[in-house]
């Protein structure tokens, strides 16, 4: 039985509800110019992930990319969260916000075993 036809109401408004997110979400990557990186961050991610400024900018130009609201860690501005991987193929999990066009990495590290999953099935579809 299709989920459309127990539930067809709420499915179309779940669908319509997730496209608009990630479209705004979409929006304002795309309309940033830049990036903008705390020292402290930067150090934190490279020491404890191994992870570097530079890898964490790849990701944003490869493919697939798929972001989300992190609403959870959203009290004081709104932050996202990433999936993508950088130019050497390095499958990274970031959360980062956006500040006066520029993105603003808070956090980058390895995908755990769940996140690579679900970005496998997203990379194929």
């Amino acid at each position: 039985m299709d989920l459309h036809e127990i539930l067809p109401d709420r499915v179309d408004k779940c669908i319509c509800q997730i496209y608009t997110v990630t479209m705004r979400i979409a929006d304002n990557v795309m309309n940033c110019i830049g990036f903008e990186w705390d020292k402290g961050n930067t150090e934190k991610n490279m020491q404890r992930h191994g992870v570097s400024d530079s890898e964490c900018e790849q990701i944003f130009f490869n493919q697939p990319f798929i972001s989300g609201a992190d609403d959870r860690h959203s009290q004081d501005e709104p932050r996202y969260y990433a999936l993508g991987k950088t130019d050497s193929g390095r499958k990274l999990f970031i959360v980062y916000t956006i500040r006066k066009q520029l993105l603003r990495v808070i956090s980058a590290r390895d995908m755990n075993k769940k996140e690579k999953q679900a970005f496998e099935r997203l990379q194929g579809e």
